[in-house]
């Protein structure tokens, strides 16, 4: 099992009783919410400027291949596999740096990578959405 995952384990408590003649069982998760609800980390973050250098990052390797408008493979210190991965365009030191809206497309490429595609969709002028934008990313595993 992965390292960097936690697993909420509860343990359950059974009962027999006596309804109506008939022998019932019943269990009970002695689990608390709280418990379940710590379960989830946030195992891995990073803010990239739209060059692809690291702004600050936690569980990021120093790995960014910014490689096309847009587009930055990043690598991992812990396995992706069923972790959500979220991400959010930022602003350039308080500024928006395009015109318009902005996405964000955060995806796996192995157990270890992500891809990161930012792009400007209504950005007048241009054919092309792709662009560099600055952008955060998390990841979050149970």
């Amino acid at each position: 099992m992965n390292a960097s995952r936690k697993l909420a384990i509860g343990a359950a408590a059974l009962a027999l009783t006596t309804v109506g003649g008939v022998l019932a069982m019943s269990s009970a998760s002695a689990e608390s919410r709280e418990a379940r609800q710590a379960a989830a980390v946030t195992t891995a973050w990073a803010r990239i400027s739209a060059s692809g250098q690291f702004l600050g990052a936690q569980g990021i390797t120093g790995t960014v291949n910014h490689f096309g408008n847009g587009r930055y493979n990043i690598t991992t210190t812990s396995n992706l596999n069923g972790c959500a991965l979220l991400g959010t365009i930022n602003t350039n030191g308080g500024g928006d740096p395009g015109p318009g809206s902005s996405s964000i497309l955060v995806g796996q490429v192995n157990a270890n990578t992500l891809f990161v595609r930012t792009a400007t969709p209504s950005a007048g002028g241009s054919p092309a959405v792709d662009s560099d934008r600055p952008f955060s990313i998390s990841v979050v595993c149970l």
